[in-house]
């Protein structure tokens, strides 16, 4: 155990913190609900928090039992009270949360926790098994970069999310063939369509007929989005930028902004053809090619632009983690430019915990009379 001059544990995290009462450690389903519940106190609190892990790369239970035994020990002697520790996954991987940091120091965060962490195995176990271990630490905000390939969440803070998609393995292997067999049936409908729409972007403006833009799809990933353009080439997306980013932090309804939740109503950005197309959605064609990639589906929530990424809460990021993102949705069909940013949000977090295929059929019925009326669409 690291110990302080007079021979008491050592905080982790402060050393004038000295854990008062015995603690025990909790089982694998109950530390992966705590880190769930901190996840969401951190959307509220903005307080960060760390989770460690400490892996044992070894499966020789002869050996690693020893070392995990003193490894868990250690952990509980040495954290603060407010800390909590577990096993993360099975009986080789010892979780350790340390909760209710200050933000803003994560550097110096990570390197006190690594350092004392260290310290404090090194002095408990022997030389052998200290090298059968390894530790990670993952800080919660995680970094969702906006820049380059983009940086997709850290899945080690979400071991809840992923048991959740095992246990709808059935029911999301159905919702991909939904996608394939729909955007297959609706490409080759629509495929006249698409003919007359590039020949007609090709006759009434320079530039390619296909816009390519970077969005963000489940868990962070970036991924090329399609649509039939319907801008002008070389245009500048500050003013969108700005746009959005304000009505993101305001949480305005888009009728307040005079235009779309995400469309700037009068872009002169737009062309002629494109205010048309925008109107109609037949922009959004190209999107099911997106489907059969399967880096969209037919339903779920919009994906953002990365600009639009980094204006986010911490929990408005859960509406993509859940689900993939989709053509038409929740908001699409509901609320679209009458609700604010985080109504929105929120129901697009309510189709993630909610969805089945029924409601996927329910709101496919419901898009082309959202369509026809075009509300929210310029």
């Amino acid at each position: 155990m690291n110990t302080g001059r007079q021979g008491r544990p050592v905080s982790l995290i402060d050393p004038l913190s000295e854990p008062a009462v015995e603690r025990v450690a909790l089982d694998e389903e109950s530390f992966r609900r705590v880190i769930a519940i901190e996840r969401k106190r951190t959307e509220r609190s903005k307080s960060p928090f760390v989770l460690m892990l400490v892996e044992i790369s070894n499966q020789n239970s002869a050996r690693t039992a020893p070392a995990l035994e003193i490894v868990m020990t250690s952990l509980l002697a040495s954290s603060r009270d407010t800390d909590v520790v577990g096993w993360y996954k099975g009986k080789n991987t010892i979780g350790a949360l340390f909760t209710g940091l200050l933000p803003g120091e994560k550097s110096a965060i990570l390197m006190t926790i690594l350092t004392r962490a260290t310290s404090t195995l090194r002095e408990e176990l022997s030389f052998e098994q200290f090298n059968l271990i390894s530790i990670s630490l993952h800080y919660y905000p995680d970094d969702w970069d906006e820049n380059g390939p983009g940086r997709p969440s850290n899945p080690a803070l979400y071991p809840d999310i992923s048991k959740q998609a095992s246990s709808k393995q059935p029911l999301l292997i159905f919702k991909r063939a939904i996608d394939i067999v729909g955007s297959l049936i609706l490409l080759v409908a629509f495929l006249p369509f698409c003919i007359a729409i590039a020949l007609a972007i090709k006759f009434t403006s320079k530039g390619p007929i296909l816009f390519r833009q970077k969005r963000v799809g489940q868990h962070g990933r970036q991924f090329e989005f399609l649509k039939f353009r319907s801008m002008y080439v070389n245009n500048d997306n500050n003013v969108h930028r700005e746009y959005v980013t304000k009505l993101i932090n305001k949480g305005e309804p888009a009728e307040a902004n005079a235009g779309g939740v995400y469309k700037l109503k009068g872009d002169k950005r737009i062309t002629p053809l494109g205010a048309f197309l925008r109107k109609t959605s037949l922009d959004e064609l190209p999107q099911f090619i997106n489907v059969l990639c399967g880096e969209m589906s037919l339903v779920g929530p919009r994906p953002p632009i990365p600009y639009e990424l980094a204006a986010y809460q911490t929990w408005h990021r859960r509406r993509l983690l859940d689900v993939k993102p989709g053509i038409t949705g929740l908001w699409q069909v509901t609320g679209r430019s009458t609700v604010d940013f985080d109504a929105m949000v929120r129901l697009d977090l309510k189709y993630a915990t909610s969805w089945n295929p029924w409601l996927d059929l329910k709101i496919l019925l419901r898009t082309p009379l959202a369509v026809i009326r075009g509300s929210g669409a310029y």
